[in-house]
């Protein structure tokens, strides 16, 4: 016999640490769907990752952080400069409730 989604979530809740988990691998998925799609943008402008670095003033090993995932490190002027090379731009925008903002 199986379970309705709804009959086992009430059986089995999710704990705090349980939605920690769940919290944290979405957060890392999310990345790497970024850090893909990144890629995806450099290949389509027909860029290697040194030729890229070359254009945007920075070492290849920062395009690849950057291809990976690793946006929090990199600086914003960075990411602003990638955008602009593979053809896009980058937009900042300030987010709380109905209130938007865009910042850059």
């Amino acid at each position: 016999m199986s379970l309705a989604l709804d009959e086992y979530l009430a059986k089995h809740p999710v704990t705090p640490e349980d939605q920690a988990a769940i919290d944290a691998h979405k957060a890392t998925m999310l990345a790497e769907v970024r850090a893909y799609r990144l890629r995806e943008l450099r290949e389509r402008a027909g860029l290697t990752q040194a030729q890229l670095a070359e254009r945007i003033g920075v070492g290849q090993r920062q395009v690849s952080k950057i291809e990976r995932g690793d946006l929090d490190s990199a600086r914003v002027g960075t990411i602003r400069k990638y955008l602009e090379a593979v053809g896009g731009q980058l937009a900042v925008e300030y987010v709380s409730g109905d209130e938007r903002l865009q910042v850059a």
